[in-house]
C-alpha cells in the first residue's frame, strides 16, 4: 500500500514561531489556500481513506481535502503532535526565561528528555511509528493496491521520516517538512520505503488570496 502524509497548513503560531504541541492555532489565510492547494493535487490521485490528527489546525485541513475529494475522514488522537508540555504556546526565547531549568535539561538530555506535563520527543516518534504501522496494516491486505492519505503534524511527520530511514536523531534540520506538503511512502512485505519527501509544488501557483 502506498501512504501519502500532508503537514497540516499554516498556522498563526507558525508565523509567530511558537511551539503549538498538542494546543492548538487557527490556520492564517494562507494556511487555508494551502489546504485548497493540497485538496487539488489528491483529487487526482485515486486514494481510498482519509486519516487526521484530531487538533484544530488538522482537522480543518482534513475537512477542506475531504469536501474536495469527497471523503469521510478517520480521527485518530494518536495522530497528534509532540505534547510538548509546559513548553507550549511559548518561543524558544520564551521558553528560556520562563523554564530555564527544564529548557537546559531538554537541550542536554535531547530526544528522552520528557517535559514536564508532556512526553519525550523519542515517545512521541515511537507513537507516530505505532499508529502509522496500524493504519498501513489495516489497508495492506487488500487485493488492490491501496493509497491512504493521513493529515498529521510536523514531529510525527519527521519522526516517521526518520525510524523509515533508520537516521539517527537529530539530524533532521538537514531535510524540510513545509506545511501543506506532499511525502509518500510505500509498505510492502512490512517493510518501507520512501517515495517523495515535502514535494511542495502545488503550492508554487497559489494566488494571493483576496479578503
Amino acid at each position: 500500500m502506498k501512504l501519502v502524509i500532508v503537514r497540516h497548513g499554516e498556522t498563526e503560531w507558525n508565523t509567530q514561531h511558537k511551539v503549538m504541541g498538542q494546543l492548538d492555532s487557527p490556520l492564517t489565510p494562507k494556511g487555508i489556500q494551502q489546504a485548497e492547494a493540497i485538496a487539488d493535487r489528491l483529487l487526482r490521485l485515486k486514494f481510498t481513506s482519509l486519516y487526521s490528527s484530531d487538533l484544530g489546525r488538522a482537522v480543518h485541513t482534513a475537512n477542506i481535502i475531504a469536501e474536495i475529494c469527497d471523503k469521510k475522514i478517520i480521527f485518530d488522537a494518536e495522530l497528534r503532535e509532540w505534547n510538548m508540555g509546559i513548553f507550549e504556546g511559548l518561543t524558544v526565547s520564551e521558553m528560556h526565561v520562563k523554564f530555564p531549568k527544564e529548557r537546559q535539561d531538554y537541550e542536554q538530555i535531547g530526544d528522552e528528555y520528557i517535559i514536564p506535563e508532556g512526553e519525550s520527543l523519542a515517545q512521541c516518534r515511537a507513537r507516530g511509528f505505532r499508529i502509522l504501522n496500524a493504519i498501513a496494516e489495516r489497508h495492506s491486505n487488500q487485493k488492490d493496491d491501496e493509497t491512504v492519505v493521513v493529515v498529521t503534524h510536523g514531529c510525527v511527520l519527521m519522526g516517521f521520516f526518520e525510524m523509515v530511514l533508520d537516521l539517527r536523531s537529530g539530524n533532521t534540520w538537514r531535510f524540510k517538512v513545509d506545511n501543506a506538503n506532499f511525502c509518500a511512502f510505500e509498505y510492502v512485505k512490512e517493510r518501507w520505503s520512501l517515495v517523495v519527501w515535502n514535494d511542495v509544488s502545488h503550492l508554487e501557483t497559489m494566488e494571493p488570496r483576496t479578503v
